[in-house]
């Protein structure tokens, strides 16, 4: 679940264009171009792809700006390849006097420097921190992609077998995916897999990593005599349908089709189908197993929430801006900012009248603000902020308290948080989600923070996102024993 994390591009998660278009996964910010007129530099001496590193807490973070001349200026793109495949398009490029500048206002970003002998050295500011950096006129090389050491390979003791199935609860749509089953096991229990939020395949691939968690978590399983179904988000890999406009409810009507297609496997113990989820994975299959009156075996949330969706997206917010040593006065504005609209969102009954709402709200906190803040926000930065907040999927998110549906879930239920999340806060979440299934009289519940672990189930050393394609392992070893142990001790 890579709500919304204030790092450039994004959330790995994911590889398909829909899910950008959640604001609250680093990949799903919307953009706008902005084409204006300046004096221009010969194109063949500016245009092209230019490309440096950002040097964060040790770490180097390359980043790309591709340049392009029109009629009246210049348009530009600017990509993360450690944290995106995608380019996320400018909103101001200018050049003047041989200096360049250009502007990122939903992020907070800008660059200014200074072009010479193919060479712009200048400042990268976001969000009030300012890092030196330097462009060189040259395309990016991606770096060769590291062996994940986790990854299945060889001759597999256990049978992979490609499926599909319908959901005609959207359009019929066809999801495709992975069902692995242990080999010389009668009935074996079956877990399906649930990605977090955006577009996944089904191996729930942070593509800029090389990092396949569900693939590794599946194998484990499979191996430890546990089938295991994974499969392509909607819209994404073979799985058809869209993720435009669908919520997390929608989300979880794929996976009542995938439970209904394993109950009619003769291979399989219907009567032993567990959902596990990961992230927002994991308040999907809270609304399935409430909807379905607890007709699933086991549930096993990883790093799923247990709190409002606002209080989500502001404590991961102000814990990121803490590791990345975030102006303090930034960090509160922001804060105190999302929550007003959060609380606004989480009340209101639709959208009529939301527009005037929003932008009332996001005036009157910047009115009050510092001058140093206020200057940073723009009529164009006001009218993304209030778009954006009207996305089905994030007011669905807002208005939905999980804790709502566990307080339901009386079935066998493993909870677990790495220590070191930054995404799902384990000391805010772990208590709420204990209340929640003790309100339930949920008679057979475990509930771990897991020291060292982040959001990925990586052993971390501080669990911000620039961490997860540095770390060799995959999914912790400690955890996945934890999982199957844990399914296996009780089928």
């Amino acid at each position: 679940m890579v709500y919304k994390l204030r790092t450039i591009g994004n959330s790995f998660k994911k590889s398909n264009l829909s899910k950008h278009k959640r604001m609250f996964s680093l990949s799903r910010l919307l953009l706008v171009f902005s084409f204006l007129s300046y004096a221009l530099l010969p194109a063949q001496e500016l245009t092209g792809e230019w490309s440096g590193n950002l040097e964060i807490q040790g770490m180097q973070l390359p980043l790309v700006i591709t340049i392009a001349q029109t009629d009246t200026g210049y348009t530009s793109t600017l990509k993360s390849p450690k944290q995106s495949p995608l380019a996320m398009p400018t909103d101001e490029t200018l050049f003047e006097n041989d200096s360049l500048y250009f502007v990122v206002s939903r992020l907070q970003l800008r660059f200014r420097g200074k072009l010479e002998n193919e060479v712009i050295t200048g400042q990268f500011t976001q969000m009030g921190n300012s890092l030196p950096l330097t462009l060189e006129h040259k395309a990016y090389e991606e770096p060769e992609k590291a062996e994940r050491p986790q990854d299945p390979k060889g001759v597999l003791p256990y049978t992979a077998e490609e499926v599909s199935f319908k959901n005609p609860k959207a359009d019929d749509i066809t999801l495709a995916g992975t069902l692995t089953i242990p080999q010389d096991v009668k009935n074996p229990p079956v877990a399906v897999l649930i990605s977090g939020s955006g577009g996944q395949n089904r191996n729930e691939e942070l593509q800029p990593f090389n990092h396949r968690p569900f693939l590794v978590l599946a194998d484990h399983l499979t191996r430890k005599g546990i089938a295991v179904l994974r499969y392509d988000d909607r819209g994404v890999g073979e799985s058809e349908g869209s993720q435009e406009n669908a919520t997390s409810e929608d989300f979880a009507t794929d996976v009542e089709a995938a439970v209904v297609y394993l109950k009619t496997r003769t291979d399989l113990d219907s009567s032993k189908i567990g959902l596990i989820g990961h992230s927002e994975g994991g308040l999907i299959a809270d609304l399935v197993i409430a909807k379905t009156k607890n007709n699933i075996a086991f549930f096993v949330s990883l790093a799923g929430s247990a709190i409002p969706g606002g209080e989500i997206i502001t404590s991961q917010t102000e814990k990121m801006a803490q590791l990345n040593g975030t102006d303090s006065g930034v960090t509160a504005f922001d804060k105190e900012l999302s929550e007003r609209i959060f609380e606004y969102l989480a009340t209101a009954k639709d959208t009529t009248g939301m527009d005037k709402d929003l932008e009332r709200i996001i005036k009157e906190e910047i009115e009050n603000a510092p001058e140093a803040i206020k200057n940073k926000y723009s009529p164009r930065l006001i009218e993304e902020a209030k778009n954006q907040f009207k996305n089905p999927w994030l007011l669905y998110f807002v208005k939905t308290d999980p804790a709502d549906y566990i307080e339901k879930i009386t079935i066998p239920t493993l909870v677990l948080n790495g220590e070191k999340d930054v995404q799902v806060i384990a000391q805010l979440n772990l208590p709420a989600y204990k209340k929640a299934l003790q309100k339930a009289g949920n008679k057979d519940y475990t509930v771990k923070e897991l020291p060292g672990l982040n959001h990925l189930f990586q052993t971390a050393e501080t669990g911000n996102l620039q961490e997860y394609g540095e770390i060799e392992e995959t999914f912790s070893p400690q955890a996945l024993d934890l999982i199957s142990s844990w399914i296996n001790a009780r089928f």
